[in-house]
C-alpha cells in the first residue's frame, strides 16, 4: 500500500529531448543539395520562363523575364485539345496495362510460387522489354503495323480490315504503343504486392463456401490495392507526358498529337519557351491534382 501510493505520488521524470546528431544532418546533405540543384533549381528556372515575355528586339526566341500571365491563358486555349486527348489516351492505356498486366502478375506471383524457375523466367521476360530503347520498341511496332506490313495485310486479305483502312497515324495506334511501352510498369508493383499475399486469407475465404470470383474481389484486390496503386501511377503519369508514341516519326498522326509533342515543338522548333514552359507548369499541376484525388480516394495516402 505504501509503495502504492509512493508511486501515485510521485511523477515520472520527463525524458530528456533528443539531439540532433549532426552525423544525421551530413548524410542528409548530399540528398538535399542534389535535391536543390537538379530539381529545385531548374522547376525554378521553368516557372521563370513561363512568365517571360518576348523581347523588344523581335528575334526568334528572344525573350526577357517578366510576370506575363496571359501565356498560360494562351496555351490553353490553343492546345486545351491536345491536353485534353494526352489525359484521355494515357487513362485509357492504363486501364488497358491493368486488365492485362493483373492476371500476369497474379500468375507470377501466386500460382507461381511452387515452381522457383518459372517465376524467374516469367520475371525475366516482363522486363526483358527495357533492355531494348524505348525508341527501337516503338520503331519496330510502326514497321509491324505499317500497311505494308504482313500483320495489317493479312488482316486486309481476311477483311478484319477495310482495304483502305490505316492503322498507324491513329488514336488505337497511339494508344496501342502507350499501352505496351508501360505495361512493365504496371506488372511489376503488382507482381511485388501479389508475392508477398498471404495465401491463408485465400484459403480461409474458400472454407467458409466463398464463390471464387467473391474470394478475389473482397479478399484478394483490397490486399493488392498497393500495388495497384503504384502501377496505375507508374503507368498514368509518363503516358500522360509521353511524346514518343504519339509522333508523326512513329505510331501517331497529325490528330494524335499530345501535350508532349507541343512542347517538344515550342522549345525546339518554334523557340517559343514561354510557351513551352507553361505548358510543362500546366501538365505537372494536373497531374499533381490527380495523383492526390486518385490516393486519397484508394485509401492510400501513405503512397505520397
Amino acid at each position: 500500500m505504501a509503495f502504492a501510493a509512493f508511486s501515485a505520488g510521485t511523477t515520472a521524470p520527463e525524458a530528456a529531448p533528443r539531439r540532433k546528431s549532426p552525423i544525421a544532418l551530413l548524410l542528409l546533405l548530399p540528398g538535399i543539395l542534389y535535391l536543390v540543384l537538379f530539381f529545385l533549381a531548374p522547376l525554378v528556372s521553368l516557372l521563370l520562363t513561363s512568365f517571360q515575355a518576348p523581347s523588344g528586339f523581335g528575334d526568334v526566341g528572344q525573350y526577357g523575364y517578366a510576370f506575363r500571365w496571359e501565356n498560360y491563358v494562351e496555351v490553353i486555349a490553343a492546345y486545351w485539345p491536345h491536353i485534353m486527348r494526352s489525359f484521355g489516351y494515357a487513362l485509357i492505356a492504363t486501364i488497358l496495362a491493368l486488365v492485362f498486366s493483373y492476371p500476369l502478375a497474379y500468375f507470377i506471383g501466386v500460382k507461381a510460387r511452387n515452381w522457383p524457375l518459372l517465376q524467374s523466367l516469367l520475371l525475366v521476360l516482363v522486363i526483358a522489354p527495357f533492355f531494348i530503347s524505348f525508341l527501337l520498341r516503338t520503331l519496330a511496332w510502326k514497321q509491324l503495323l505499317s500497311d505494308e506490313s504482313f500483320v495489317i495485310t493479312s488482316l486486309k486479305a481476311l477483311s478484319l480490315l477495310a482495304p483502305d483502312a490505316h492503322f498507324t497515324g491513329t488514336p488505337f495506334a497511339v494508344i496501342f504503343g502507350l499501352t505496351y511501352n508501360f505495361i512493365p510498369f504496371m506488372t511489376l508493383p503488382l507482381y511485388t504486392t501479389l508475392e508477398r499475399l498471404d495465401l491463408r486469407f485465400l484459403e480461409a475465404g474458400s472454407d467458409l463456401y466463398a464463390h471464387p470470383f467473391d474470394v478475389f474481389r473482397k479478399i484478394t484486390i483490397p490486399l493488392s490495392m498497393p500495388g495497384i496503386v503504384a502501377g496505375t501511377l507508374l503507368t498514368f503519369i509518363p503516358a500522360a507526358g509521353d511524346y514518343i508514341n504519339a509522333s508523326r516519326d512513329f505510331l501517331g498522326g497529325p490528330d494524335t498529337q499530345m501535350i508532349g509533342n507541343v512542347i517538344e515543338a515550342n522549345f525546339l522548333v518554334l523557340q517559343n519557351y514561354p510557351a513551352a514552359a507553361a505548358l510543362s507548369i500546366i501538365l505537372m499541376s494536373v497531374i499533381l491534382v490527380i495523383v492526390s484525388v486518385y490516393v486519397k480516394r484508394a485509401g492510400t495516402e501513405e503512397l505520397l
